[in-house]
């Protein structure tokens, strides 16, 4: 799938693909001509993806090609199991978790899952847990805290789900127990946003002592479209909405609400989805050995005090 800002980029590798077929077919030498046409495609490729907008930055994030969850777990680990339901209504498909052999290491993995296609899509309900998959989330947090083993949550949501039902349950004590819980939790946390971070519904899973971000993700407490919705009363002003949200991960950063950025491929992590999940094992990996060098409370203290420091307070 071609977004609007890579048109011209996929113009020119249309282009090469036309050249190398015309040397294949006539026989004839055209590597001058190709290399310099190789090395115009990737200087395009760079200042494009260096100078994206904030709403451009918001459809790489939800591109469908993208690595979700599973595929970064299955990609990173090995011997990965699946554990299921929050043990009072149900087992959230939106929701996945579970252990997982990370270089040695016993780590519990959670996050939100998404579809390929339209059946799979409805199976995880678009990547929008209800309370029972944030409950089921809190469950292995405890189960992995009882063990000793470091929790990674992977966050790509577009909001829990905002159904009747899903207030009827208790969406929002829910998440607020989440926030209160991961707070004490006596292991390393690590809160990565793989792709999309809306609202509550990324915040019920991301306390923890390292926040990341991939570079093309974005956190905030409202999407763009229901940003422009409310303030416009339509959809047609996403992209101003997406500017004044300073959304994407350098602002994230430089508000000091995330602990950093993980570089993806050029033209986003769904161009190199091998060498994207290997970056990603390599920063876990790092922050790992960090957090367990730390004193436990000195941990649990520390991520206390990085969320309470958040914000401004004007009296």
């Amino acid at each position: 799938m071609l977004l609007d800002f890579e048109q011209p980029i996929a113009a020119l590798e249309g282009k090469l693909r036309e050249m190398q077929q015309l040397a294949l077919d006539s026989q004839v030498d055209v590597s001058d001509a190709v290399t310099a046409l190789e090395a115009k495609i990737k200087a395009l490729k760079k200042e494009t993806y260096a100078n994206l907008t904030r709403w451009q930055r918001v459809q790489l994030s939800r591109h469908p090609d993208r690595p979700y969850t599973l595929d970064y777990i299955e990609g990173m680990t090995e011997k990965f199991i699946e554990l299921h339901g929050d043990r009072t209504v149900a087992d959230d498909k939106a929701m996945v978790g579970g252990f997982a052999d990370l270089d040695g290491r016993s780590v519990m993995f959670i996050g939100q899952q998404k579809g390929r296609n339209t059946k799979q899509r409805q199976f995880r309900n678009f990547g929008m847990p209800n309370p029972e998959g944030y409950r089921k989330a809190l469950r292995l947090m405890k189960l992995a805290e009882k063990f000793n083993k470091p929790i990674v949550t992977l966050i790509d949501t577009p909001g829990a789900f905002p159904g009747l039902e899903a207030e009827e349950r208790g969406q929002g004590e829910a998440i607020a127990r989440n926030l209160k819980e991961m707070f004490l939790l006596k292991v390393p946390v690590i809160c990565i946003v793989i792709g999309e971070g809306a609202s509550g519904g990324a915040l019920g899973i991301a306390i923890g002592d390292r926040v990341l971000m991939l570079e093309n993700t974005w956190y905030s407490v409202i999407s763009p479209e229901s940003c422009s919705s409310i303030l416009w009363r339509s959809w047609d002003y996403k992209e101003q909405a997406a500017e004044a949200l300073k959304l994407t991960a350098t602002d994230m950063l430089k508000a000091g609400l995330v602990d950093g950025i993980v570089k993806e491929p050029l033209g986003g992590a769904h161009t190199d989805a091998a060498t994207m999940i290997k970056n990603l094992k390599k920063t876990i990996l790092k922050t790992l050995d960090e957090l367990e060098a730390l004193p436990q409370d000195e941990r649990i203290s520390q991520r206390i005090d990085k969320f309470s420091n958040m914000g401004v307070v004007v009296e």
